[in-house]
């Protein structure tokens, strides 16, 4: 008996559909990659030391309470408009020499009542402002 060889063809493995992929893969990893972009201005960031004074000398104090009282150097007053507080610093502003505002601002308040109360010493002559906080304690 006589057998026919078996005629073997070449294997080949067709591999145009996985660069296809590994293509595809390479391009959304570029797209979805977020490229930090560093300052290119040098700085130096300012330190503030533990120990701060517990009053300025020459100082008028807006508090703002967590239910939105104002207070401008103890005196509540009548609303919390940009007005009532500007008129307040004003008349503030003649007692004091060259005062610095300071904001005392409760955390729960709502933060347009402290950008209110800058924006009144801005219309009342007054450029010096400042928030005093306390300072973290490390967990």
């Amino acid at each position: 008996m006589r057998f026919q060889a078996r005629r073997t063809e070449d294997i080949d493995i067709n591999v145009t559909s996985l660069i296809d992929v590994v293509l595809l893969l390479l391009i959304f990893f570029m797209v979805s990659t977020r490229f930090v972009d560093q300052s290119k201005i040098d700085l130096t960031l300012p330190s503030a030391s533990r120990e701060t004074p517990d009053r300025l000398p020459d100082a008028i104090d807006v508090t703002i309470d967590r239910r939105g009282q104002v207070y401008v150097d103890g005196q509540a007053l009548v609303n919390g408009k940009v007005d009532t507080i500007r008129q307040a610093l004003a008349d503030a502003k003649a007692k004091h020499d060259d005062p610095t505002v300071v904001i005392n601002a409760d955390r729960a308040t709502a933060f347009q009542l402290a950008v209110d109360a800058m924006d009144a010493a801005r219309l009342a002559g007054l450029t010096r402002v400042t928030f005093p906080m306390k300072v973290r304690e490390s967990e």
